[in-house]
């Protein structure tokens, strides 16, 4: 049976009431705050106050109190149908619904023109004891079915957040909470809080050593410390040996190019709010890129095309830079200037579907190696009422047809997602969840009609006519540094052995063993392995306790009886100890976990 929709489920439709109720007991308390919205999100639901004073721990702990008695009270939520004019007199004190009204009465339009949604002929308004919202639900039908004794709900520490997400705007209270079914399931969700706090990638990225974000150089542009840009060169080589061995071929372009190159394209002024004011260069107008498929397609129209050039598969490691807003700049995972693992397919139709297959493939793999088997794709279509997009709608069908049937030839299962379409065609994004149950969207891979359109991409085919290729648009990791980021939190900063920046460190018990420790140093190195030989004048135990801090794989510990036996002494970075063994185990025991890739640093002993 397919899993029902979160937005159908009983979970939601809880948390749905449970912030109607949080709701009721924020007015109950300050009575003269005014109400914006409330909705349920992914793990719990939130709602945003215009308050009249700061809120503090103590109203927190008020509200909590107060929501968990008027559920006792089983109040239904009965919905009913008004006027636009009913709907006024009843928020005649509330101008975040008054404006709400007005936009659901009238239609919203984008900045461009474009309608985002259609006039309201009527409203719904959803009553629960002395609170009313306006509303389209769902709700539960009455608090019975969110028991205090049944669910238990707790509310997080309050957050600003500005109305509509625009900073010029009112800023406002956000007040955050959880609701569950049982006390189990909450009890479940707290834990991985906690584990979420200890994998903070921004925590761990200093404490590791990989990244750090300077004010100086700006908020949003990380920089990479050496074993930063040591797992970030390694995940790219990785990659890039993968797409060569499948037929892609490297291009490098330029960070920023003319701004009739982003016209063309449609990307400008299309993404205009998230990119930077044009450069003016010698009276021409530049633009930092936000994407990289215009620089490829003027590679690929650099000379004529025959169908036996196809499909050309151009791949890049390009670094594109977009604005956000300083509140919404987080670590790695949102920043102004990130390297997508872009790629671009140029293919003739009849190649299409073979060459969807095998990028999906390639993601499929990425995914494996690297420990996130645990995914689900999810086909972004375009929204038919909405004027968003640009093309024919027939090539857009075209386009979600082929999609379509390489999904269903590869035996994958997909969710359809009307209105999450790139502006240029359909795309099927992959949600990873990684192993506190978080989903991310990452691969990406997007047919595309409209930009060989635009650029008047042709090949001539073997019957000597012009004809239009087709493009593919994929990123396996996306970027990488939001890629890292995640990668960072999956694994706690304890990275497979193949992709920690130092997979071994050699500790010497004492001074007179140091000579041992830069042979086996030496000979490790040689072998293509990440090592270095502590030879500090330290205390052992103190650097063992600092290298498994640091999340070492293998920690190699030399004394007199390994001098004289050519062995070591192996302990992982969780302190298991597994005892001396021939230092030429060791290597091929190591080797063998880095080349098959390993998730854990454990060795066969069989094999070492």
């Amino acid at each position: 049976m397919a899993e029902v929709p979160y937005e159908d489920s009983q979970l939601y439709k809880i948390r749905h009431s449970a912030a109607h109720v949080m709701a009721e007991a924020v007015l109950e308390r300050f009575p003269a705050a005014k109400i914006a919205i409330g909705p349920p999100i992914e793990d719990g639901f939130y709602y945003d106050f215009d308050l009249p004073a700061a809120i503090t721990d103590d109203d927190i702990k008020w509200v909590e109190k107060r929501m968990k008695k008027i559920l006792s009270q089983r109040h239904a939520f009965a919905m009913r149908e008004v006027s636009p004019a009913e709907a006024r007199a009843i928020f005649h004190d509330q101008p975040y619904k008054l404006e709400l009204i007005d936009d659901l009465v009238n239609g919203r339009v984008d900045d461009n023109g474009a309608a985002i949604s259609e006039p309201a002929a009527s409203l719904t308004v959803y009553t629960q004891n002395n609170f009313t919202d306006l509303c389209r639900g769902p709700h539960v039908e009455s608090t019975r079915d969110i028991n205090p004794k049944a669910v238990s709900i707790s509310l997080r520490p309050p957050a600003g957040a500005y109305w509509r997400g625009d900073e010029k705007r009112q800023q406002l209270t956000r007040i955050y909470g959880t609701a569950w079914r049982n006390p189990a399931e909450l009890a479940e969700h707290r834990r991985r809080l906690e584990e979420a706090i200890k994998r903070d990638h921004r925590v761990l990225g200093e404490k590791l050593d990989l990244f750090i974000i300077d004010s100086m150089v700006g908020k949003g542009l990380p920089l990479w410390l050496p074993d930063g840009a040591t797992l970030r060169d390694t995940l790219e080589r990785w990659l890039r040996d993968i797409q060569i061995e499948r037929g892609y071929l490297p291009v490098v372009t330029p960070h920023l190019g003319n701004i009739e190159l982003y016209k063309t394209s449609g990307h400008y002024p299309y993404y205009a709010d998230s990119q930077y004011s044009p450069i003016d260069v010698d009276g021409d107008e530049f633009l930092l890129r936000p994407m990289n498929c215009p620089h490829h397609c003027r590679i690929y129209t650099s000379q004529p095309r025959s169908y036996r050039d196809l499909p050309l598969r151009y791949a890049e490691f390009g670094t594109v830079y977009r604005y956000e807003q300083s509140g919404e700049l987080r670590g790695l995972t949102r920043v102004r200037g990130f390297t997508v693992d872009d790629a671009h397919l140029f293919v003739r139709p009849d190649q299409l579907l073979d060459e969807f297959k095998g990028v999906v493939r390639l993601i499929q793999h990425v995914f494996s190696a690297l420990g996130m088997s645990d995914f689900r794709a999810r086909l972004g279509t375009r929204d038919p009422d909405s004027d968003k997009y640009v093309g024919d709608s027939s090539l857009w069908e075209t386009a979600t047809a082929a999609i379509i049937d390489a999904c269903e030839e590869l035996g994958m299962d997909y969710q359809l997602e009307p209105g999450e379409a790139a502006f240029y065609g359909p795309k099927l994004d992959f949600i990873v969840r990684d192993v506190l149950k978080r989903e991310w969207q990452l691969g990406t891979v997007q047919v595309d009609y409209n930009l060989p359109q635009r650029f008047d991409l042709e090949y001539v085919d073997r019957d000597n006519e012009r004809k239009r290729p087709v493009m593919i648009h994929r990123a396996p990791f996306g970027s990488l540094e939001r890629f890292i980021g995640i990668l960072i939190e999956h694994f706690a900063g304890a990275f497979p052995p193949w992709l920690a920046p130092t997979q071994a460190v050699i500790i010497p018990i004492r001074e007179s063993h140091n000579e041992y420790a830069r042979e086996i140093e030496s000979m490790l190195k040689s072998r293509g392995m990440r090592v270095k030989a502590d030879l500090q004048d330290r205390n052992m135990r103190s650097k063992i306790k600092q290298h498994r801090r640091m999340n070492i794989p293998w920690l190699l510990i030399v004394g007199d009886r390994d001098v004289d036996a050519r062995t070591v002494s192996l302990r992982l970075r969780s302190d298991e100890d597994l005892g001396a063994m021939p230092l030429e185990a060791f290597a091929d025991g190591a080797a063998a976990n880095i080349t098959n890739q390993g998730q854990s640093a454990c060795l066969n002993r069989t094999q070492s």
